[in-house]
């Protein structure tokens, strides 16, 4: 009978630390974030901790300092001030810049902007900025002639008006050209924040 207690009291500490990252994981983090509480009462059979609410909110771009860089798995640097983007790839380490306050971005107007720069490595990294849409940027879908990619989303802190998204991946391996079609940037509610066609 003690070991038939034990191996329940060791079932309910299971279940409870299973449990726990799964809530804690799931749950708000920050100041005043609730904590998860989970607790398991020590009977004949193993305890189940009652369903916790799960709160979906839509993903939204990566807060970062002016100047803070960011590296991409291809091995790009991207970087935002005040003034723009700027970044650096592999082939081409001099510093790169595309400006938000040369008159030639309508900040009001929503809009994208993309470079598609590729590698002697058979590499390509696709980037740029985003602008002027309503709401909050939350996704990015490159849609090219290799299949549709997920891009990555950078912003100032405050209500810059613009952001610059990225991604990268392997060229086809035959000799196809590789090219976008439409770039669509998504908003947390889902719907279109601003958009680019090229083909």
């Amino acid at each position: 009978m003690a070991g038939t207690k034990k191996y329940a009291a060791v079932a309910a500490v299971a279940v409870a630390l299973i449990a726990v990252p799964t809530a804690a994981h799931s749950a708000p983090q920050g100041k005043g974030a609730p904590a998860a509480v989970l607790s398991a009462h020590v009977t004949g059979h193993p305890a189940h901790a009652p369903a916790l609410p799960v709160a979906k909110t839509a993903p939204t771009a990566r807060i970062v300092a002016p100047g803070e860089h960011v590296t991409e798995p291809g091995g790009a640097e991207f970087w935002l001030t005040a003034e723009g983007k700027h970044w650096t790839t592999l082939d081409n380490t001099d510093p790169q810049f595309r400006s938000v306050v040369d008159g030639n971005i309508d900040l009001g107007t929503p809009g994208v902007s993309a470079q598609v720069e590729g590698t002697a490595q058979g590499h390509v990294t696709l980037s740029g900025l985003y602008y002027g849409g309503k709401g909050t940027a939350s996704r990015v879908t490159v849609r090219t002639t290799a299949g549709t990619l997920r891009a990555e989303l950078l912003e100032l802190a405050g209500d810059p008006g613009w952001g610059v998204w990225y991604v990268s991946t392997d060229l086809p391996a035959s000799d196809e050209d590789f090219g976008v079609k439409h770039i669509v940037v998504r908003d947390t509610e889902g719907g279109i924040y601003s958009r680019l066609d090229l083909s």
